[in-house]
């Protein structure tokens, strides 16, 4: 933490004035201080005074300066100011909520010693520690004070913890006790912590340790139990003085510790879990600081000191702006200050847990606040200053929140969703979803208050797409689960959160109930949906209707209003509620009834009698029926039975009404004879039940009260006589067997027969009751009696009876189980196929008459047939052999499998027609195979033709055709088909049996005849891409000369030609389109045109009209102007522009002056009100008097620039009288001056001037001698008289009056070029005069304004010797040089300057340099001379010169030299210069040398005998540079060793060249490309493995020319790509040619010899007998390689071949060796060619090797 000076409050004064006390409210508002005069001061919080009130003593008698005031603290409401002091008393000021207000003494409590210090933790609970060692508690509200715990010693100070629960007290002993209120859980022990070794005045509780400190210079931090776990001790620094006092931040996390001129910060580091000292805060003559004072939300200290000063600090960690809106202050690590800088408050951010709080973020419409720390996430309501923390482990930052919910945070991260409810420290709810979308999810936290629940939280969100769950967040239980049938893209719970709204994908609006898990769709075409703020009503859009629910409950009950555009808001204030709607351009509000909104409002709150009073207000409709419904409903619910009866009778259910009306009358009854409301009497809740049709409820109601009677009233009067037979029996009441008749009698009265029967049934009467079941016309009841009682079996005449009963009621089948039953099967067998029971029938007689099963079974298929049941009958018919009626009943059925099956079966010629029918539904459901298959089968294969060609299955009804018919029958028919199609006006099916048989230009002539032009161009796009454009151009103009003029434009367009376009609709007079099109499809400005043309043709009105619509306006009357299009211009202009006239018209003007129409331009010029331009366009044209005229009558002004012209004119034609007269007549001399000055008329130019302009006349002399001198010619005698001789004159009589200083002035003034010894004798006049007769430092100015004159005047000595006269050595010196009077400069500086004769060397050689006198150089700085020949590139000059100098610097030129023509590009110029004069062995030269090696093997056509000179040539230097450095320092560096690689490259190349100029030798000339190989890495790689390829294609070695042309090929692939990673190296495994090669920048072989080797390698891969591996020797090693494969054994080099020297060698010298047999080859060669390369080879070697074996070959 730093501390940062930002104000003084107080200023100090001069003496002792101590700050006893100081005290920050607890809302940061208010700061006091308590001065030595005890004056309390208030400051707002930017510390401004705002107020002050004096404290008062204990007893007035004492006077006003009897005590100190020792403590003072806020309340916590910040409304109190408690103030302890020494006068033994305690007093509580009520000092207000506003600046100003009045002050009252509101506790006082008296004490028995004086007061020493004083906190104020809690409400009401004042903390105070008194000199006799007690520490009391003074309670506000009761006005007591009581002791806390004492001790012996004086209290010296006092504090708490940072929550205010807790005190420490220090004492004068050094004892440190601690108290608590509150432990909060901590379990730290309470009493005597520790001992100080001194009094601790400074003490301080921070959130992790106690901080003391006090005389002995040491501040002790000790633990939570008193241990002490640090010490910074400065007893030892003698600055520091003793610790006055300390303070601790709010946080806990930081302390401030005043002492003498200082304040030490200590800040806890959570890491070390130790205290960190910060920078302390000096601050000279501050003095002893006596008090401190920390704002509340930490970003303010303030310093009391002795002299009565306070001082106020701004501490903080950090500070940040926030996107330019917010300050975020951090005070420490856990604490942060947020301000809005526009509107100033302030949000105080603070972990809870003391963790360190990471960056700030401001979101959500800058209104929430989110910050991390490392185990909580704090999360902020800047409105309503609601702040949370709760545990989060951190997630990488990865979490993403929403704030569209005012009350809670949604955060989601890693498929979780978190609730967080602003103000409250706990998450209120996590769920797992992976959709959070906030339309997604809803959240009602505590949104309106209901009856009896006191927290009402809750969540509906998405478990997956169609899946929605509720959660109770208040229980944490899910509440529900809502599954649904397509995507859901919208929910919202209601307010209550008891119904939920959500929206489907189909735009399908539903309703659910959560209470009783009802779904419901209220809506369908769904646009826009919202519950409207504070009640359960609904605002929908449905298409163009407005829907509105005002009561939910009833989602059938709607109002519809309609509308004409979409819903975008609702508004809702001032009791009135609209809903917004935009309409295009505007936006339209609905007014909603508010009244109905209002009733679900009441409805919630409970309050039915408003709910009622508001309904009775409204005309009945179906809304206000719904709510009366909805009333009466909660009304019973809620027992309120005169609003339940009100209702119904509102309803119109007078039933209902008339009821609760007597139920009413009950309830009063009882009320007034037991209290209450009556409700709960047992008749009125009977009642209630009877009323809700829960009649076993009002039973048991009566039967608890003993009301057998009441309860057997109620079901009589129901005519529920079983229920009241029940409860008679049940309760054995005397009445039961009355009753029972009486039901019976009933029962027969009212006709109830069946109801009788059953009775009599029950009661054992089985004939009776068989007898009553007749009567009521229910014999087949009877029957089942019967059955089921043998006795009545045996009874024939009620078998009789009952059985005639039957079947004159045609219940065939129950007769025929009678008669099964008393055994007559064939009478039971005719009532069951009379009944159609076949079932019953066929299993009858299988056991009676087994011969009729059959005929039964197809009677059976018959029936089922009949009765639409074919797929049943189908067995039937199977069973009784009738096949025919089977296959049709299958087809009937569309049991299609089944009936192929029977068909398969049949013969062909029966099955055929039936194939015919399947077959055909087979197609119709496109399975074509089988519907082929069937067709085939029933011999009508051109109908699965047709199917195939009907289906557009053209290809397979080809195939089909072609395996029965050739191909030209199945053209014809295709094409008679096409054709008959065409008839037909099928045109897509005709089209597609063109294409079937391969004639796409008959479809396009059927199409063109047609005119289908579109189909036409899809065929033409198809097969006649080529014509694409031609077809549309063509198409275009046929529809333009039918009239089609849009379908012409569009393929116009097609073919690229909008211009033809353009022309069409303008031809047409269709401007709108013309324009439209160029728009479109033209350039920038095309449409520009267009508009100007339409208008063009439109003219008058409509022309401005048209253009003023496309803002074209002013540009197509500038265009028209600029045509000359002038009469359009003006009648634009004259309508709509009149400000443009004058424009037009000086256009106009301008144009007829070029068409030389003067006369009529002059009065376009005065009409643009122009004239000026016409008087000088007959100035131009020299027509004076016209000009004249117009400029006298029209711009007077003019008249002068006529005569200034007109006298021009006369200037030109040397008319000089006449000119000066016009200029005179136009007044301006000046300009006669002028000409006359430009004619070189000087006497006539003083003239005028003298005559006309005297003030100038000096002023035009001084110019005239100027003029004068430039020419150098002879002066004119009118300029010696009145110029040169006037100063003359009047320099004499200056001199002569002894006015020496004006004299030399006029002799300086005199400029004769035509006299210059005149000038010469003035200038040496004028400085003879000064040198004589003025001061110093004049006589300098006169002396270096004469002498560098005569220095121009080439006067060197005279110059020179007037610089000597004022000693002015080194202008003389130069002065001399100027003159380039060489000796006599040397001469002076030898006498006079003997330090400047090196400066007039320098010169000297300057001269010589700048005049290119080189050869003169030479002589004075050679050196100089070298640098200026090889600046001027005579490179030959400058070897010459250099090499008469030394080595050194020869070779310095050479390299310069060198290194011009390697940049030139001349290498080779620059080889031969070190061939010539040697390669010294600097470093400084090595990289020349390797820029010439590499140049060198990258050129082309080097490879050959002409080459061997240029490669002698560097193989010579090279030997000559290797030569060098084995004397040189460098030898054996790698430098050195790189070197003699490239000597050895260099002597193989020249030899290969010898070679290849020998016939005999060129197996040798392809062993050295072959071996050039190896040094890869110097040479540039493609072309030595294209040289060794060819090489040894040369010599017929095809294995190896393979291998290294295939290389090659894979190295030029490599180029082209910029990489070697796709190399192969496994042909070269096992050799020393290298794999790590630098990729060569460019392919080195030409395309033409690239393509030649990719052809013949191609080639020979595909012969069998070529081995593509490299040849091998007796080592098993590639034979060109120096390295066994085998043993790693490195062999020397052959100097000849470059192959390694195995057996049969000749030692040259160490190192070097040579085959025999190559060494005799070579030799014999040279010798029979007499070749002179040959010869220069031998001749290298010897001196390479140093000397050769002796042979007895001579060269002679």
């Amino acid at each position: 933490m730093q501390l940062r000076h930002v104000r003084t409050l107080l200023a100090p004064q001069d003496g002792t004035a101590r700050v006893t006390c100081m005290a920050w409210s607890t809302s940061s508002a208010r700061f006091a201080v308590c001065t030595a005069d005890r004056v309390v001061l208030l400051y707002d919080e930017q510390g401004e005074r705002r107020d002050k009130f004096s404290t008062k003593p204990a007893d007035a008698k004492y006077g006003r300066k009897s005590y100190v005031v020792k403590g003072m603290a806020f309340s916590p409401d910040s409304t109190k100011l408690a103030i302890g002091q020494t006068d033994n008393i305690v007093y509580v000021y009520r000092i207000g909520e506003e600046w100003g207000d009045k002050k009252v003494i509101c506790n006082k409590f008296i004490q028995t010693s004086a007061v020493t210090c004083l906190l104020w933790p809690a409400e009401n609970v004042i903390v105070f520690g008194l000199a006799e060692g007690k520490v009391r508690l003074a309670n506000t509200k009761n006005n007591k004070s009581s002791t806390i715990y004492g001790t012996d010693s004086y209290v010296v100070s006092l504090t708490s913890n940072v929550s205010g629960k807790g005190i420490l007290s220090g004492h004068a002993d050094g004892t440190i006790v601690r108290f608590f209120f509150d432990d909060e859980g901590s379990g730290e022990s309470q009493g005597k912590l520790a001992v100080h070794p001194c009094p601790p005045y400074a003490l301080a509780w921070a959130s992790s340790s106690i901080v003391a400190a006090g005389c002995d210079k040491k501040i002790v931090a000790y633990g939570k139990e008193g241990s002490v776990i640090q010490t910074f001790d400065y007893s030892r620094d003698s600055s520091e003085k003793e610790f006055t006092t300390a303070t601790t931040s709010p946080s806990g996390q930081s302390i401030v510790i005043g002492s003498y001129d200082r304040l030490r910060v200590l800040n806890w580091s959570p890491r070390r879990s130790a205290w960190e000292e910060g920078k302390p805060k000096e601050i000279a003559h501050l003095y002893t600081i006596t008090a401190l004072a920390w704002k509340r939300d930490g970003s303010r200290i303030c310093a009391g000191t002795l002299c009565g000063g306070v001082e106020q600090f701004d501490c903080c960690l950090r500070r940040t702006i926030y996107k330019n809106k917010f300050e975020m202050t951090y005070v420490g690590p856990s604490q942060v200050i947020v301000k809005n800088l526009s509107t100033g408050t302030r949000v105080v951010l603070k972990s809870q847990y003391g963790y360190e709080i990471d960056e700030v973020k401001i979101l959500g419409k800058d209104r929430y606040l989110v910050a991390h720390t490392s185990d909580t996430l704090l999360l902020g309501d800047v409105s309503s200053n609601k702040l949370s923390e709760v545990a989060w482990q951190g997630s990488g930052g990865n979490e993403k929140f929403f704030f569209d919910n005012e009350n809670v945070c949604m955060i989601f991260n890693a498929g979780e969703l978190t609730l967080v409810e602003y103000g409250s420290n706990d998450i209120l709810g996590s769920v797992r979803t992976e959709f959070v979308n906030p339309h997604l999810v809803s959240v009602r936290i505590n949104e309106r208050q209901q009856r009896g629940v006191d927290e009402n939280k809750r969540l509906a969100y998405l478990v997956d797409i169609k899946t929605i769950a509720t959660v109770d967040l208040v229980g944490g239980y899910n509440a529900g689960t809502i599954s649904h049938d397509s995507k859901i893209d919208w929910l919202e719970l209601n307010e209550t959160g008891h119904k939920l709204l959500f929206r489907d994908k189909k735009m399908r609006l539903q309703l659910y109930d959560i209470e009783s898990n009802t779904k419901t769709t209220i809506l369908n075409y769904c646009s826009y949906v919202q519950w409207i703020p504070g009640s359960d009503v609904v605002v929908a859009q449905n298409r163009s209707s407005l829907c509105i629910w005002y009561n939910i409950d009833a989602p059938e009950r709607v109002t519809m209003f309609p509308l004409k555009g979409d819903i975008v808001g609702l508004e809702r204030s001032d009791g009135k509620t609209e809903v917004i709607v935009s309409e295009g351009v505007t936006t339209v509000s609905y007014t909603l009834d508010e009244g109905l909104i209002e009733f679900g409002t009441a409805i919630d709150d409970g309050d039915y009698h408003r709910a009622t009073a508001f309904l009775e207000m409204l005309e009945m409709s179906t809304e206000t029926e719904a709510m009366w419904k909805t009333l009466s409903r909660l009304a019973l619910e809620a027992r309120q039975l005169h609003i339940a009866e009100r209702c119904f009778a509102a309803l119109g259910n007078m039933a209902k009404a008339r009821f609760l009306h007597e139920t009413n009358a009950i309830a009063d009854q009882a009320a007034q004879e037991h209290g209450g409301d009556g409700t709960d009497h047992y008749l009125v809740r009977a009642r209630l039940a009877m009323l809700d049709k829960n009649y076993k409820l009002a039973e048991m109601i009566f039967l608890e009260q003993n009301a057998t009677e009441e309860a057997m009233d109620m079901y009589q009067e129901l005519h529920m006589w079983d229920e009241c037979i029940v409860v008679a029996k049940a309760k054995g009441h005397p009445m039961l067997e009355k009753l029972r008749r009486g039901y019976y009698q009933w029962l027969l009265d009212t006709q109830q027969e069946e109801k009788a029967g059953e009775v009599q049934e029950g009661q054992g009467d089985y004939l009776a009751a068989i007898s009553l079941y007749l009567r009521a016309g229910l014999p087949a009841k009877a029957a089942r009696l019967a059955m089921n009682r043998d006795e009545l079996l045996t009874n024939g005449d009620v078998i009789d009876r009952i059985s005639t009963a039957l079947i004159r009621g045609e219940l065939y089948e129950q007769a025929g189980d009678l008669f099964e039953k008393v055994g007559n099967p064939r009478k039971a067998l005719e009532c069951y196929g009379k009944g159609s029971a076949f079932l019953k029938a066929v299993e009858l007689a299988r056991l009676a008459f087994p011969a009729e099963v059959v005929k039964l079974e197809e009677a059976w298929g018959d029936h089922l047939v009949q009765q639409k049941q074919l797929d049943a009958a189908i067995n039937h018919y199977i069973e009784a052999r009738c096949s025919i009626k089977a296959i049709e009943a299958a087809l009937g059925a569309r049991q299609w499998k089944k009936a192929i099956y029977i068909l398969d079966l049949q013969d062909k010629q029966t099955a055929a027609k039936y194939y015919l029918k399947i077959a055909q539904h087979y197609a119709a459901l496109q399975e074509y195979q089988v519907a082929e298959e069937l067709y085939i089968k029933g011999g009508q294969t051109k109908d699965a033709i047709d199917m195939y060609t009907q289906a557009g299955l053209w290809e397979q009804a080809h195939k089909l055709a072609l395996k029965c018919m050739s191909q030209e029958d199945v053209t014809v028919l295709y094409i008679t088909q096409a054709q008959e199609m065409e008839r037909q006006g099928k045109y897509k099916e005709a089209e597609r049996l063109y294409i079937t048989v391969n004639e796409p230009d008959l479809a396009i002539t059927m199409y063109k005849k047609c005119k289908m032009y579109d189909e036409m161009v899809c065929l033409v796009a198809k097969y006649h891409k080529d014509l694409l454009g031609d077809t549309h151009l063509y198409l275009g103009k046929e529809l333009e000369a039918e009239g089609r003029l849009q379908e012409a434009e569009y393929h116009y367009l097609e073919a690229k030609d909008w211009k033809t376009t353009v022309n069409m609709y303008r031809v047409n007079d269709m401007w709108e389109e013309a324009y439209r099109v160029a728009k479109a499809h033209g350039g920038a400005n095309s449409h520009k045109h267009v508009a100007y043309l339409w208008a063009k043709s439109l003219g008058g009105e409509a022309a401005v009209k048209l253009l003023s619509k496309f803002g074209l306006l002013e540009m197509a009357i500038d265009h028209a102007t600029d045509s000359g299009v002038f009469e359009f211009a003006f009648e634009l202009a004259r309508l709509s522009m009149k400000q443009k006239m004058p424009d037009i018209h000086l256009k106009y003007a301008m144009f007829l002056e070029d068409e030389g129409k003067f006369e009529e331009a002059e009065g376009e010029f005065i009409k643009a009100g122009k004239p000026k331009e016409a008087v000088l366009m007959f100035v131009h044209n020299q027509n004076w008097d016209a000009a004249q005229r117009v400029a006298e009558a029209h711009d007077p002004d003019s008249v002068a620039d006529v005569l200034v012209g007109q006298a021009q004119f006369a200037f030109e034609q040397r008319e000089f009288q006449k000119a000066e007269a016009f200029l005179l007549r136009a007044q301006r001399p000046e300009l006669a001056i002028k000409y006359y000055k430009e004619a070189g008329m000087w006497s006539e130019a003083l003239r005028i001037c003298k005559e006309y302009m005297p003030s100038r006349l000096g002023e035009l002399q001084e110019e005239c001698g100027r003029e004068a001198g430039k020419k150098g010619s002879r002066t004119p005698d009118f300029l010696l008289h009145s110029g040169t001789e006037g100063l003359l004159e009047q320099a004499r009589e200056w001199e002569q009056a002894g006015e020496y200083a004006r004299a030399v002035d006029c002799y300086l003034k005199v400029r004769d070029p035509s006299n210059s010894v005149l000038v010469e004798k003035c200038l040496l006049k004028a400085a003879e005069l000064a040198t004589k007769f003025l001061d110093q430092s004049r006589s300098m100015e006169v002396t270096r304004t004469v002498a560098p004159q005569l220095v121009a005047m080439k006067k060197y000595s005279m110059a020179a010797e007037l610089y000597l006269n004022l000693d002015l050595i080194q202008e003389a010196i130069d002065a001399f040089i100027e003159g380039e009077e060489w000796s006599k400069a040397k001469h002076m500086a030898k006498e006079f300057d003997p330090r400047s004769e090196e400066y007039v060397d320098q010169r000297y050689k300057e001269y010589l340099k700048k005049q290119g006198k080189v050869d003169s150089l030479v002589g004075i700085d050679v050196m100089a001379a070298l640098d200026i020949y090889a600046k001027q590139e005579q490179w030959e000059k400058c070897l010459e010169v250099a090499a008469k100098q030394s080595y050194k610097v020869l070779h310095k030129y050479i390299a310069l030299y060198a290194t011009h023509l390697i940049w030139e590009g001349s290498w080779d110029k620059a080889l031969r210069l070190y061939v010539h004069h040697g390669a010294p062995a600097n470093s400084q030269n090595f990289n020349i040398y390797k820029r010439l090696f590499v140049e060198m093997v990258n050129a082309s056509g080097m490879n050959c005998a002409e080459a061997y000179s240029s490669w002698a040539e560097l193989r010579d230097m090279l030997l000559s540079l290797c030569e060098n450095l084995m004397k040189s320092s460098e030898a054996n560096t790698p430098a050195h060793e790189e070197f003699e690689r490239m000597l050895l490259i260099s002597h193989y190349c020249a030899t290969r060249s010898a070679a290849q100029g020998l016939k005999q030798l060129d197996t040798m000339a392809a062993q050295l490309s072959i071996s050039l190989l190896r040094h890869t890495d110097l040479l540039p790689a493609d072309k030595a493995f294209y040289e060794a390829g060819i090489a040894a294609k040369a010599v017929s070695w095809e294995n190896m020319a393979f291998v290294f042309l295939n290389r090659f090929l894979d190295l030029s692939d490599a180029i082209e790509e910029g990489n070697l990673d796709s190399l192969d190296h496994s042909d070269f495994q096992r050799t020393d040619i290298p794999f790590e090669v630098p990729l060569p920048a460019h392919q080195h072989v030409s395309e033409e010899q690239r393509e030649e080797v990719r052809d013949w390698v191609l080639t020979m891969s595909m012969d069998q007998r070529l081995e593509q591996v490299l040849p091998q020797d007796e080592r098993n090693t590639y034979e060109a390689s120096l390295v066994a494969a085998g043993t790693g054994v490195h062999s020397l080099p052959c100097v000849l071949t470059g192959y390694p020297v195995l057996r049969n060698k000749i030692e040259l010298r160490p190192g070097r060796e040579v085959k025999k047999d190559a060494w005799y080859k070579f030799m014999m060669a040279v010798k029979t060619s007499h070749s002179p390369a040959g010869q220069d080879v031998i001749e290298f070697l010897r001196r390479w090797c140093g000397g050769l074996p002796s042979t007895s070959f001579s060269f002679q």
